[in-house]
């Protein structure tokens, strides 16, 4: 029978990167305008998301405008918008497999099928991780080499979004792992023959007509 209380940690893991993937998706802060330096008063601070981008006055008015085309992201932002959709909708439904293979739901009667489906929705988490790991790192990339490139005069930072991304693909990993691993690969049947055959070597017994 699988650990409950392993599945319980990974599925409340992968709430949390669920979450956090869905804050990375909304909230407009994978890019944010430097500073330049301690000596330098920024009256604007412009952050910029795969939706939109929004201007911060001094005063703590903001403005925020939805892009007009795809074509006006950067090409690490265009990706991060396709994948983070996706990774929301693995999220998603491999949340729902988790609780159908669930220990502790009796959706599904059989042990061996919920085993199967908690397996696979450990799976799909885990990809989920991934897919969400790969835009954070190259947008992050993108904004550490263009901070050092001196031909490059608007300096940006990393914003909120890309820490944030970075905890929820590491929490829908470790979840989603802990729900592959809840499961004892000793519960199907073709086990339960082993254990049968090595407690009888010479096999079961015959009866000779």
């Amino acid at each position: 029978m699988a650990s409950s209380g392993l599945q319980s940690l990974g599925i409340a893991l992968c709430v949390l990167g669920l979450i956090g993937a869905v804050v990375c998706c909304v909230v407009p802060k994978w890019k944010q305008s430097s500073h330049g330096g301690a000596n330098i008063v920024v009256a604007l601070s412009v952050q910029e998301g795969i939706w939109m981008n929004c201007v911060t006055q001094s005063t703590g008015q903001q403005q925020c405008k939805v892009y007009d085309s795809l074509l006006t992201l950067t090409s690490d932002l265009q990706a991060a918008r396709a994948l983070t959709i996706i990774t929301i909708i693995l999220g998603i439904l491999g949340l729902l497999a988790s609780l159908l293979g669930a220990n502790f739901t009796t959706c599904l009667g059989d042990e061996d099928v919920k085993g199967k489906v908690a397996t696979a929705a450990g799976a799909l988490l885990v990809l989920a991780g991934v897919l969400l790991l790969v835009p954070i790192c190259w947008s992050a990339h993108t904004t550490i080499t263009n901070f050092h490139n001196p031909l490059v005069t608007n300096k940006q930072e990393m914003g909120l979004s890309i820490w944030v991304g970075w905890g929820a693909s590491g929490l829908l990993l470790l979840g989603g792992a802990l729900l592959c691993c809840s499961w004892p690969r000793g519960s199907g049947g073709g086990t339960n023959y082993a254990a049968k055959y090595i407690n009888n070597p010479s096999g079961p017994s015959r009866t000779h007509v």
